[in-house]
């Protein structure tokens, strides 16, 4: 009796156990995890409007949406100077590599150490690789986003020391984002037009994002992505005013995207085996994009071909305003005003680009 009353305690006292390790087992995996490293240290950002979460704003220049209904799904309902309804791409590419929740602007911002140690975004809506391009609206053109880089340099030099600086970069994933503008300040210019051709003025693109990659590389960056071109005959401003009566995508807008991006392509790996120890990659965003437009319904969007804000055509900064009336659900919307993609787009592009270049990232 003694020794079956002893067994009892035994399995009891067992079951007990491990149903206390189940218990702690299941909380433990309910809960986030604050252990997880992020897939890189810091992410840091040159370019225009897809990635500048607000530099305009302490610019003279009237390429700004810091104000109403930029930003209506933003946290707060606050317009921060981002091109969008929500969240830009930069946003969603620090979130989700785990680095932080939101990219901020290096100007116009009170940024401690932890979050310039992080990244900052260096990018400026409107501007291009064209330095006229950045001239005509007054905002920063990529050669001055460098010029701030090391500034930044500069100051976290200071705290962190050299060393910790070099490793911090070295880990650090850089994206560079330009030439949509490029391609809407040509087709507007007929000047332009008559000094180059489609395949003549890519090269000239080609060429100056070159300079900015080696510059870039030559102060710390080892690890890029550089952005190709989207569709931007597709944008609705630009079906408007190059895609004739019937509203089509702008074909020759579209062509020199395609030529800037495919002489990208071949440019970055000339860069790779030149520049030793870099590893400078090429991002397609051009046949995602297309799809999204061509073919929203397989991505949960109902409206490719217009804007959320106003008409929907034309609207974009100034003209999108708080006296323009807006889409109730801007999710169901490719683009939020006649030029950029609404939060929506932003991340599910952002989610297939991360997993399509993982292995550049890493």
């Amino acid at each position: 009796m003694a020794l079956l009353s002893w067994l009892g305690h035994v399995i009891s006292t067992s079951s007990s156990v491990l149903i206390l390790f189940l218990f702690q087992f299941h909380l433990a995996r309910a809960q986030p995890s604050n252990s997880t490293a992020p897939a890189v240290p810091a992410v840091i950002a040159f370019g225009d409007s897809i990635v500048d979460p607000g530099n305009n704003n302490v610019l003279l220049t009237i390429v700004k949406s810091n104000f109403p209904p930029y930003g209506r799904d933003f946290a707060g309902h606050v317009p921060t100077g981002r091109f969008s309804n929500g969240k830009i791409s930069a946003d969603f590419i620090a979130s989700m590599l785990g680095v932080k929740e939101l990219l901020p602007a290096y100007h116009g911002t009170n940024l401690g150490l932890k979050d310039l140690a992080t990244g900052v975004s260096f990018a400026s809506a409107g501007t291009g690789y064209d330095p006229l391009t950045s001239a005509v609206t007054l905002v920063t053109p990529m050669w001055k986003q460098l010029e701030f880089f090391k500034e930044y340099k500069r100051t976290l030099t200071g705290n962190l020391g050299e060393k910790k600086l070099t490793r911090l970069l070295s880990g650090s994933l850089f994206i560079v984002c330009a030439g949509s503008n490029d391609v809407v300040a040509y087709f507007s210019n007929p000047m332009q037009q008559l000094s180059h051709g489609i395949s003549s003025y890519a090269e000239f693109l080609i060429q100056s994002a070159s300079r900015f990659l080696q510059d870039l590389v030559g102060l710390g960056a080892r690890k890029v992505g550089v952005v190709g071109i989207p569709p931007v005959g597709c944008m609705p401003s630009q079906r408007i005013v190059g895609g004739g009566l019937s509203g089509d995508c702008a074909a020759d807008r579209n062509q020199l995207a395609r030529t800037y991006n495919a002489k990208l392509n071949v440019e970055l790996q000339r860069l790779n085996s030149n520049l030793q120890g870099s590893k400078l990659f090429y991002v397609d965003v051009y046949s995602i994009f297309l799809d999204f437009i061509q073919c929203p319904w397989k991505y949960g969007f109902e409206v490719s071909k217009l804007g959320c804000c106003g008409t929907g055509t034309v609207e974009v900064a100034e003209l999108c305003n708080v006296l323009s009336t807006t889409c109730r659900n801007a999710s169901e919307y490719v683009f939020w005003d006649s030029y950029h993609p609404t939060q929506r787009a932003n991340e599910l592009l952002i989610e297939m680009l991360i997993q399509k270049y993982a292995n550049f990232i890493k």
